[in-house]
């Protein structure tokens, strides 16, 4: 089992940037896939990206590719994902999630899940 806390959340302009952290804490990270997923009240939670055990390989939902980038850093365990020219429909609870098998973009593939931390994006 891996803990998984994230962080760097907040309030920001549209067209600005910021970057999310996840820190984890318990089995090794580097044995698992990392993925981002957001979430808003009412609707399912959406895949954001994924980034693979190494970080040779990433994906990323059309909506955010070209402006997000998924990466890792194993020695550091954590994951980050930055969040440029975000969009008001960027506004979400930003989780962090680690799983076993790649590639892997439903939220069914991963076991392992953070809180979560919030991203408001004003226009």
């Amino acid at each position: 089992q891996v803990q998984l806390v994230e962080s760097g959340g907040g309030l920001v302009q549209a067209g600005g940037s910021l970057r999310l952290s996840c820190t984890s804490s318990g089995r090794t990270f580097s044995s698992y896939v990392m993925g981002w997923f957001r979430q808003t009240p009412g609707k399912e939670r959406e895949f954001v990206a994924a980034i693979d055990w190494n970080g040779d390989s990433t994906d990323y939902a059309d909506s955010v590719k070209g402006r997000f980038t998924i990466s890792r850093d194993n020695a550091k365990n954590t994951g980050y994902l930055r969040m440029n020219s975000v969009k008001p429909e960027d506004t979400a609870v930003y989780y962090c999630a680690a799983g076993l098998a790649w590639p892997q973009s439903l939220a069914v593939g991963y076991g392992y899940w953070g809180r979560g931390t919030q991203v408001t994006i004003s226009s």
